[in-house]
Parts: structure tokens; sequence; C-alpha cells
């Protein structure tokens, strides 16, 4: 066995590690500081695609794996998103798909910082549980067709070690790290095929295509690597996804697209993850009939029953009015004519974040009823006075001082700015 000094010392150096190598600092008793100096020489020096591979296959078989297709003789699907403002794309991707007749089972996370969790979002729905038992999880996709569920403590422990020194030691934008961080999720959690959201922009992790592409080509290595289908969606973060920012509103805004009465870039994007997501599913279907069958699931009605059910099977109130609601409601208005020539995520999700829908830290409490509601966003066409969003807060000083930073964020011109698609490119298709 190679002592853990010569390893970092190598990798700090510019060397390659054997997948044995890698082994030894991800399975053994290796204590935080030093995998804490591994990651800070992997940040400057990089990991080779065979080093990647090694350190993702480490992680994996650091806890338990889920077999769903050995469990339900079939193909099972899956949808992640590297993180957004606004992104409650998955929780009407899942139903969509479920009415479709294609099982769903994801394991989700919670937000930090100005990017939203999905699981924070569920658990604005009264009574609804997050942590299921892997056998009860398996069993719900088997039942009902979806299932949302937190990451069990014994599903890829190494990622969440590694992850939390990542986030004290400035090592967290690296793409070999973020590519293994993921997928090993992915892999262990047990679906054959997965769509993943890599979002761009000023709201994202990644900033430009560029940089989303070499992401997603590693991450669409790894999936192959294990045997797993991926596609990967790069979507346009410049703006919040939709027009709710916030966990209660966020699900009311979900399950509005679900009855066909959501915002046009989040049913898009909606309407494409689960035409992937059905392609890659035993239903031997082409893009365009997986199209198709979504706007299909939405337009009759089963898209929000396939939702009622899972809400119920987990424990939860699927009626609106069990939603929480903020006490208090202040609206920013325009103070010119014109169109909406930017609304920037990020400042936005910071003003979300302030009111307490985010946390600043992993230990914070959320306050699921508040948030920001973007009633005009890129490209809409404004008047002096008219309303551009409403703050939903906790109290009338965290409402002015959000509002101020809403205000401040919308960029209005004389002219419509030039439309960006919500999907700006596919990769792994």
């Amino acid at each position: 066995m190679t002592p853990i000094p010569e390893l970092i010392a190598r990798k700090r150096d510019g060397g390659d590690l054997s997948a044995e190598e890698i082994d030894e600092l991800i399975l053994a008793d290796v204590p935080d500081y030093q995998l804490a100096a591994f990651l800070m020489a992997v940040y400057f020096r990089g990991l080779s695609t065979r080093e990647t591979f090694a350190l993702t296959d480490a992680m994996v078989r650091s806890g338990e794996t889920i077999d769903l297709h050995a469990a339900l003789g079939r193909r099972v699907v899956d949808k992640h998103s590297t993180g957004g403002v606004g992104d409650k794309a998955t929780l009407a991707v899942g139903p969509v798909v479920a009415a479709c007749g294609v099982p769903f089972g994801k394991m989700s996370g919670r937000g930090l910082g100005h990017t939203g969790g999905t699981l924070d979002k569920l658990e604005s729905i009264p009574g609804f549980r997050v942590e299921l038992t892997t056998d009860e999880f398996v069993s719900q996709v088997r039942d009902i067709g979806i299932a949302v569920v937190g990451q069990t403590a014994n599903l890829v422990p190494a990622d969440k070690r590694l992850y939390g020194l990542r986030d004290v030691t400035a090592t967290v934008d690296n793409v070999s790290l973020i590519a293994a961080s993921i997928m090993s999720k992915k892999i262990a959690s047990g679906a054959d095929a997965i769509v993943l959201d890599v979002k761009v922009g000023d709201g994202a992790f990644m900033k430009s295509v560029a940089d989303a592409e070499v992401l997603s080509e590693a991450m669409i290595s790894l999936g192959r690597h294990a045997g797993r289908d991926v596609v990967c969606e790069l979507t346009d973060m410049d703006q919040p996804l939709g027009r709710a920012v916030g966990n209660a509103l966020e699900v009311r805004e979900a399950v509005a697209t679900l009855k066909g009465e959501g915002p046009d870039d989040l049913e898009a994007l909606v309407v494409e993850s689960c035409a992937h997501l059905l392609e890659l599913s035993d239903l031997g279907v082409d893009l365009e009939e997986g199209r198709r069958r979504a706007r299909a699931a939405i337009a009759d009605g089963s898209a929000v029953e396939a939702y009622e059910r899972w809400i119920h099977a987990q424990g939860g109130d699927p009626a609106d009015g069990a939603l929480p609601r903020a006490p208090f409601i202040r609206e920013v208005f325009a103070g010119r004519d014109g169109f909406v020539h930017a609304l920037p995520a990020l400042p936005i999700g910071l003003a979300a974040v302030h009111l307490g829908a985010g946390r600043r830290t992993k230990d914070d409490p959320v306050d699921h009823a508040v948030g920001i509601v973007c009633r005009k966003k890129r490209g809409d066409a404004v008047e002096e006075g008219e309303v551009l969003a409403e703050i939903h807060a906790r109290d009338e000083a965290s409402a002015v001082e959000a509002a101020t930073a809403v205000h401040d964020a919308y960029e209005l011109g004389d002219d419509a700015p030039r439309a960006v698609p919500i999907v700006l490119e596919t990769i792994g298709a």
C-alpha cells in the first residue's frame, strides 16, 4: 500500500494514480486533512478520464447500490438538474413520464445557496415523506410508477464526505469532481436511463455553453462506462425557470404546468425532458412520438392524476389549499415603458434566499411559503406602473428589502431582445 502523502504529492505534481490507489484514498480510513489536500491537488491538476472513472467507481462502491431494473423487470428512468433558480421541472417531469407508463425513480437533494432543492419543494407539501427505506422506494416505483426521495445514508457515503470537504476548501468547481459526484449517485440509485439538465448562465455553476459541454461529455462518458444511457440538455439559466422562485410557489407552478397552464419555458423544458426519457425507455418510441405522448398526458389529465397518486403515496396532501402561503405580498412596479431585456437569475435567487426560501449554510431552516413570482420575464413588454414581480414574504421589512433587489435586477430597454430557447443544445441523444 502506497503511503497517502506520496499519492497526494504525485497528484500535486501532475502524475496519475491507479484505480487501486484511488480506492485507498476513497475507501480507506483517510483523515479529512489528507483528503482535503488530495482535493486541492485535483482542483489544480485535474483527473484523467481513467482516473475519473476510477473515482466514480470507488464512490459508488463506498455504499449500497440499487438495481431497479432487476427489481421491476424493466427500464427505469431518472432526471437530474445541476441546479438553478426556479427549477421545479422534476415535479412535473416525473408525473408526466409515469402517466405515459414509464417508471420514474429519483433520489434527490436539498438546496444550498441560490439553487433550490427538489426535496425542499416537496417538503412544502404537508405530510410528504422524503425519507423512505430502499425497499419502500423500490416498491413505490413498482406500484405507483414514481418515487422521489432523499438520498439514503448508505448510498454513496463517500460523496457526502467529499462534497462536505469540497464545500469548505473552495474545490467545488472542478469538472471531474462535479461529474463524479453527480454520476456516482445516479449510478448507485439504479435507473437505466438518465436525462441530465445542465444549467448554463448567470444562475448556474456552468457560466458558458463551452464549459457545460465539457461537463456533459464527462458525465455521458461516466454513464456509458457504467452501462447507463445518458442525455444532457444544456438549458438557459440566465433568467429564472418559469415565474415562481420559492418552494410552495414552485409546487403550485409545477401543478399548473401538469394542467397545461404553466409558463411557456417550463412547459417546453418538461415536454422535451419527458420526450428524451420516453425515447430511452422500453416503449420503443422516437423523440417526436415522445413529445406527442407527453403533451397528451398533460392534455387528458393523466399527468395530474399521476402527481396526486405520487403525493398521496408519500403521505402528502396534493390539494393547493394545503400548501403554505406567505402572510405578506408586495408588488414590484416598472418605472418606465419598454421591454424586459434581462432578468438575471442570480440576484433573484439570492433575494429568495434572503426571504428564507433557501439556505446560506446546510443547517439553515427553510421557510416554504416565501419567495418571488416574476410576472414579467425577458422579452415581455411592460408599461410604466405595471407589475414586474410579487414578493411573498414573512414580514413587511423583508418584503421591502427583497423588492428593492428584484426591482434592481430587472433590465428594461426600448426594443424587444432576441429570443433565447430554453434548451440551448442536446448532447448524447
